[in-house]
Parts: structure tokens; sequence; C-alpha cells
């Protein structure tokens, strides 16, 4: 028998063993000042695009007066317990009746969180019988639900619908042995790539297939279709989604989840939800600053208006510059560059502190080794001066990169990192 540590000792993981390196200042960074489009980062001001503020309204007046006049009335512990047991209000019930309306479904169940929530969701939605077919890109809150599963689970290729069908083809089979259903998850934006899941296509296939659909649309809640419905809204198929969720943490700019399904669907899962039933309702206070947020998605377009601005100035002249930005068809901006990690360590510090921006940086093993992914996520808050100034600063990071600068400054981290 060994000590359970000693794995531990001897392997810090991918990303663990980059810790002297990067921590404090590539991951666990600390922003500070109000949550805008500019914030200070270890003193320096700098243009924030690591934010998922999508509509401003994290610092939008209004809400900040909401927030405190709740606040002020509440507390930050009302109401204490359990939705089922002692947590349970009539502005609950208000927020998942507005919810619904909001995005065309008869019922909604407010969620404390949107990881621990999506996860209970899948576990209640599936028994051992049952079969779950997946997006391999989806999240990983989706996927730590998926491992919950006592059943099969079979992921196909990320948006690839014929790799869909083949999996609903060899999950159908197993559901006729087993008795059971199957569940589709799919995200309505991938967060990492920006693009939209395939929906329309997916929904296409229950002509031929049994199943129902699970949509996770964090990042589409608030910034696509024509109200801000989201994903399914955008893609004229939000009626064919069979259980529909979004965080309050992206265009809601605050905390909490919910979902939304048919009447009798919401009334089983409020019974059978683990992470809520056994855990501490939303506060007031979050409760409240959520009904205020949903009723300016609804009544103020201009902010999704000022959103799509930015998001459209940015996309466009990255574009126009000949970055990569994939194929995203979303707010989420992603620009992939060639180098390694240490490289990547580099050119982030060089846009940092000699050209102020300030943007999220993933490398391998989220993506393939030998890439860069440059995530920015546009707000409304972000200017047109925001958007040249970072242009002119990825054009000059860009030329570094490809002279070899990054590669030399980086030599020593990779000698000693055995790269």
């Amino acid at each position: 028998m060994r000590d359970l540590f000693e794995k531990i000792y001897k392997d810090k993981g991918p990303l663990g063993k980059w810790a002297s390196q990067a921590e404090g200042y590539f991951v666990f960074p600390k922003l500070e000042g109000q949550i805008s489009n500019r914030m200070k980062f270890q003193g320096k001001d700098v243009i924030t695009w690591s934010i998922n503020d999508y509509l401003g309204l994290a610092n939008h007046p209004e809400v900040r007066k909401v927030d405190a006049e709740a606040s002020q009335d509440y507390g930050s512990a009302y109401p204490m317990g359990a939705r089922m047991m002692s947590g349970h209000t009539n502005l609950h019930e208000q927020l998942q009746k507005e919810l619904a309306e909001f995005v065309s479904k008869e019922a909604a169940y407010v969620l404390n969180f949107g990881y621990q929530g999506i996860m209970s969701t899948i576990d209640a939605l599936v028994s051992k019988d049952d079969i779950i077919v997946y997006d391999v890109d989806a999240h990983a809150c989706i996927i730590d639900g998926v491992r919950l599963h006592m059943g099969k689970r079979f992921t196909y290729k990320h948006n690839d619908v014929e790799s869909l069908e083949k999996n609903l083809e060899r999950a159908t089979k197993m559901a006729e042995q087993t008795g059971g259903g199957i569940l589709v998850i799919s995200e309505g934006v991938f967060g990492m790539r920006g693009e939209q899941g395939r929906l329309k296509e997916i929904v296409a296939l229950k002509d031929k297939f049994n199943f129902r659909l699970l949509v996770d649309d964090a990042h589409g809640f608030g910034t696509l279709g024509a109200t801000g419905a989201g994903a399914g809204e955008e893609q004229g198929v939000q009626d064919d989604i069979d259980v529909y969720f979004a965080t309050f943490a992206k265009s809601m700019a605050s905390t909490g989840a919910f979902i939304a399904a048919d009447q009798e669907i919401i009334d089983y899962l409020k019974y059978n939800l683990r992470s809520q039933m056994f855990a501490k309702s939303l506060q007031m206070q979050l409760v409240k600053g959520a009904l205020k947020r949903l009723d300016m998605i609804r009544t103020m377009p201009e902010l999704k208006d000022n959103l799509w601005r930015i998001v459209n100035a940015l996309q466009s002249g990255l574009k126009e510059r000949g970055f990569n930005i994939g194929t995203t068809q979303s707010c989420v901006t992603p620009v992939y560059l060639k180098g390694s990690i240490p490289e990547a360590m580099a050119l982030v510090k060089d846009l940092r502190e000699n050209h102020g921006i300030f943007c999220s940086i993933v490398v391998y093993p989220v993506i393939p080794k030998g890439l860069i992914l440059l995530r920015m996520i546009p707000t409304a808050m972000h200017t047109l001066k925001d958007v040249e100034e970072t242009l002119q600063a990825f054009s000059s990071i860009r030329e570094r990169l490809n002279s070899g600068v990054y590669k030399r400054l980086s030599a020593h981290v990779s000698a000693a990192m055995g790269e």
C-alpha cells in the first residue's frame, strides 16, 4: 500500500506543474476596482477582456441601487434553509414565473449555482437504464454531471451532426435492450470557441430518433435571439428544447441559475435535484437583484445592441488583420496563435505590462499542444477606443511571436521545466 498523497507529491498535473511560474499572474490573477471595461492589475490600468459581464449590468446604477436596497432590507442570509424546508419565498416564485415566460417555457426553477445545478439536473433526469449522448467539447460541469450517471454514455464529435446521428443509433439499440430513454446534451454557445451548438440540426433528428434534449445556454442567455432569450430563440427551436438551462453568472452579472421546461418536468426536478434539496436557498438579495436584471434585459434592448456593436467591431477588426478567430458565432472571441506554453506566458506578460491589455490565456491540456488561445469577452461597457487599442496591441504581439522574441525570452523557463 502507498500513501494516498504520493501521487500528488510526484505529479502536480499538466497545469499545476506551472504553478511556481504562473500563480498570481497567469492563473489566479487579481483584478481590482469596479467591474468594468478598464480595471487594475498589479497596480496598472488594463483594458479588461476577461469578465463575463456581457450587458454591463454588474455596476449599472439601477442594479447597484436594487442590490443595496435588498441587502439593507433582508441582509445576506435570508431566507435560511433549503427551499423545501424553510428557504422558499414569494419572490423566488415570481422570479421563476418571469424566467419561464422570458424563455417561452411553462415553468422554471431557480438554482443556487450553475455548476452544481446542471450536474444535479443531469443526475435527476436519467436512471441507470438510460443513455446520455453529449458533445465531446461540453463544459466541465456537464462532464461532471455525466460522470454521476450509472448507465451508458456516448460522446459525439464537436458540433458534428453526422457523429451525433451515429451515436444516437448506438444509443437507440442499447436503450431497446435496457428499456431506458436517451438524453442528448449540447451547449447553446460553447464558451471556449464561441460556436453555437447546432440546435436546429439536433432538433431535426427527433423525427428519426426518440430522445430528449438538454441545452446549457450559459453564454447565449441575454446575448442571442431577438429578445435575448438565447440560442434556441436565435435558431428558432426554443420550443423543441426539452430542458433549458442558463446561469445568472454571465449576462445577469450575479450568482445563481435556472432550469426551464414543461410544468410536469419542473415539478419532478424540484423534488429530485439533490444539490437544491440539501443546500441553502438562494439569498433574497440575489433573487431581488435577478428580478431587476431580468427586467432590464426585457425592457432595455439597447444593452444587447451596445454589446453587439463592440462584438462586431472587435471580431471584424481581428479578421481584417488576418487573425484566426475560428468559427465563433457569439460574443465569445477566441484568437488562435501558434506557440509553446512558455511563449504564451511571455506573450501575455507583454500584453499586460506593455500594452495594458488583460485577456484570458488558454493552453494545453485545454487545447492541443502548440496552440495558444487568447479568449476575449466583449461587453456593452467596452468602447470602440478599447477595441482599437486592443487591435494595435495584438498586431504587435503577433509580430514578436512570429519573429521569435517570446521564444528567446521564455528559453530559461522551458529549460527549467524540461520542455
